[in-house]
């Protein structure tokens, strides 16, 4: 997405502010995007820098090809400073640089625009930083924070900014793009439960190692149900290689979260529901060897694995102790 009609298509609320904003020249000095993961965060800060810097506008919409435009683009411009985690949180010296860069006078320009993303990730001492940073303004500052769990900034911080709460994109309406882009049913839902960002969705499914998580994920519950005693061995000799990095790992948990979410479905007969269509037989299986309650405990095991992978646990602990759990 990269123009305001784009964004428009699928947050038209948040497009018709923003633009209207910008036609009036009354841009807050302050914006908390907040919204799940591809609901457009960074496409709508990225295009709200170029609306703010483009020279050769066509109303809000900025040109795209001018050097502005195409240096914002790039991550390259002089006047738009990007902050990210650093590891797994945004750190005090990040927010203490950015304060730096902003007692220079604009190189371009006097307007000076920062992005800071996964806001929350930010520490207790950051975040403090930052809420001095936002308490005295300038005229010619934007900020943006985003934010896909907004109840994690500081409350102080959050009423200093125009919050922007961007709905959640329409799964079923994702899985008919999907489908009209030429992929089966069975990968479009599983898609479209996954990401709620059409190119991501693309790339994800023409991906091996994706393809390869799948079938290992199928193959993990296969061993679960019928060869519990050979779990260990399973997770070391082909789980473990497979998903060697910690975010490969998350990947491979929320396949196994929609699995089990799954057999809950098919427990209440609810399978408009389920995802993993082109594999029914072995969900038949899999309720039967799991109720309904067994179901739901290990879908908190599953997200309890999720969050001590974000706490740095040992990934091979992790997972050796999520199927000691379900498997009992």
């Amino acid at each position: 997405m990269k123009t305001w009609s784009e964004i428009a298509s699928i947050q038209p609320l948040a497009a018709k502010m923003l633009t209207n904003s910008l036609a009036k020249q009354r841009v807050s000095h302050a914006y908390l995007f907040q919204g799940n993961r591809g609901t457009g965060k960074k496409a709508i800060s990225m295009i709200m820098a170029k609306s703010i810097f483009c020279q050769h506008q066509d109303g809000q919409e900025p040109c795209q090809h001018c050097k502005e435009c195409q240096r914002i683009e790039s991550g390259n411009h002089p006047d738009v400073h990007w902050v990210i985690p650093d590891g797994q949180s945004i750190k005090k010296d990040q927010i203490l640089h950015l304060q730096k860069e902003f007692t220079y006078t604009g190189l371009e320009s006097n307007q000076k625009v920062y992005i800071i993303e996964d806001a929350e990730k930010m520490t207790a001492n950051a975040s403090n930083r930052l809420l001095k940073f936002l308490e005295e303004p300038s005229k010619q500052t934007t900020a943006m924070l985003l934010t896909s769990n907004s109840q994690s900034i500081l409350q102080t911080i959050r009423s200093r900014c125009q919050i922007m709460a961007l709905k959640p994109l329409n799964a079923s309406n994702l899985e008919k793009q999907l489908q009209e882009e030429g992929l089966s049913l069975s990968n479009a839902r599983l898609m479209s439960a996954i990401t709620n960002n059409i190119s991501e969705a693309l790339e994800i499914s023409g991906d091996d190692w994706f393809a390869n998580a799948r079938k290992l994920v199928v193959q993990l519950i296969e061993v679960l149900q019928t060869k519990p005693e050979e779990a260990m061995l399973f997770l070391n000799n082909l789980w473990l290689p497979h998903f060697k990095e910690r975010q490969q790992l998350q990947r491979g948990l929320d396949l196994l979260i929609l699995w089990f979410k799954d057999i809950v479905y098919s427990h209440v007969d609810n399978d408009d529901a389920i995802i993993f269509v082109n594999e029914q037989d072995k969900l038949t299986q899999s309720s039967m060897h799991w109720s309904k309650q067994q179901a739901a405990d290990a879908l908190r095991n599953i997200l309890e694995a999720k969050r001590k992978l974000e706490q740095n646990v040992h990934p091979a602990l992790v997972m050796e102790q999520l199927t000691l759990h379900i498997k009992r």
